[in-house]
């Protein structure tokens, strides 16, 4: 984790309490053409030993301020669902200043899967082991199901390859996992030409510190 960049962003960041869980709005810094073409990713539900990966159609955000809705669609076409960005956006409550919090979004899931989700904070400026191991195995929980998760960041991380990934609040889908859940992909709706990139689970934890996510 980039820390000099992170703890930048959240001096910045104004977080606020909402239903108990640490959240913020999250509106990414990136705007798409207005009619982005979904992408397609027919990924295998069983891998080797330690890997596991949920069916999903990746469609990028619109608009700089879609990140939630796409970000929930990602997520619920795992479960063959076809919502669209504008009606997620009227569910979730979005606008201009982005979907308010991971509890929004555990709403909206569990409007259309019948109460599959859960909403889970990282309320530390940093991950702690046992906040790591439990995004950890949430996400191995809800991906051998075929439910990706969708998580609710803010600042900067660094994937696998060293790329930095940043932004002033976010909402982006983790839809697979390898290493045993130490490594994640994110399917992340802002970033159309690198639509998908693996992360430690501790950066991404991290990443999440001081929101959190819907699994």
């Amino acid at each position: 984790m980039n820390s000099v960049v992170r703890k930048s962003m959240l001096s910045v960041a104004g977080l606020v309490m909402s239903g108990g869980v640490v959240a913020g709005p999250a509106v990414a810094a990136y705007a798409a053409p207005a009619q982005a073409k979904p992408v397609t990713a027919n990924k295998s539900d069983k891998g080797a030993k330690g890997e596991r990966s949920a069916r999903f159609d990746y469609q990028a955000q619109p608009n700089f301020y879609y990140c939630g809705p796409a970000s929930t669609r990602i997520a619920l076409s795992a479960e063959g669902k076809t919502v669209s960005q504008d009606e997620l956006a009227a569910k979730l409550g979005t606008t201009e200043n982005g979907t308010d919090s991971a509890i929004d979004i555990t709403r909206v899931l569990n409007e259309y899967t019948g109460g599959k989700y859960k909403t889970t904070e990282i309320r530390d400026d940093v991950a702690t082991k046992e906040q790591v191991e439990r995004l950890r195995a949430d996400v191995k929980t809800a991906v051998d199901a075929g439910r990706p998760v969708v998580a609710n960041i803010l600042g900067g991380a660094l994937d696998i390859d060293g790329v930095e990934h940043s932004y002033p609040g976010h909402y982006l889908t983790v839809v697979e996992y390898k290493n045993d859940g130490n490594t994640v992909l994110i399917a992340d709706p802002a970033s159309p030409n690198e639509p998908t990139y693996w992360m430690d689970v501790t950066e991404l934890a991290n990443w999440i510190a001081g929101r959190g996510y819907s699994s």
